[in-house]
C-alpha cells in the first residue's frame, strides 16, 4: 500500500501521518510498514537542536498507526471505515533500545496477540537496518466515529 492507499484509510494527515508505505499484510495476523525519517520532520525543530533525535513518542505512533491499517484491513466489510476510528487504550512494556536519526528509515513490524470483537492486543517492534530500535505491546478498540 502506498501512502495514499493508507489515507484512505487513516484519518492521520501530515504531519501526524507516521507511516509511509505498508510492504506486507496478512489480515488478523501482521503488518510491516515503513516510515522514512527526514531531517525535515517538523518535530526536530525542538528535539533536540544541534541533536536531532526522533522521539519515542513518535515511534509509538508509528506502531500504532501501523496497527490501526492492521486492524482496518482485517474487517469483514471495509466499507465501514468511513464510520470507524481507532482509539489506542494503552501502551506497556514500550522499550527504547537504540536512537532512530535523520535519514533513518523505520520497519514497523506488528503481530496481532490477541483479538476479540472489536479489542486488539500488538506487539509492535520498530527496527533500522534490522536492528531493533523500539518495541511495545498495544491496545486498541475500534470505535463508532
Amino acid at each position: 500500500m502506498n501512502v495514499t492507499q493508507i489515507m484512505e484509510i487513516l484519518p492521520h494527515r501530515y504531519p501526524f501521518l507516521l507511516i509511509d508505505k505498508v510492504i506486507d499484510i496478512e489480515p488478523n495476523k501482521t503488518i510491516t510498514a515503513i516510515k522514512n525519517v527526514t531531517i525535515g520532520e517538523p518535530v526536530f525543530g525542538g528535539h533536540f537542536p544541534g541533536h536531532p533525535i526522533y522521539p519515542g513518542v513518535m515511534i509509538l505512533e508509528g506502531m500504532a498507526q501501523a496497527g490501526g491499517v492492521l486492524a482496518f484491513k482485517s474487517m469483514d466489510n471495509e466499507e465501514d471505515l468511513k464510520d470507524k476510528v481507532v482509539y489506542f487504550m494503552s501502551i506497556d512494556k514500550a522499550k527504547f533500545r537504540s536512537p532512530i536519526r535523520p535519514g533513518d528509515r523505520i520497519t514497523y513490524k506488528i503481530k496481532t496477540i490477541k483479538h476479540r470483537g472489536r479489542i486488539w492486543v500488538l506487539k509492535g517492534e520498530a527496527y533500522v537496518d534490522d536492528k531493533l530500535s523500539a518495541e511495545a505491546e498495544l491496545q486498541a478498540m475500534i470505535m463508532d466515529k
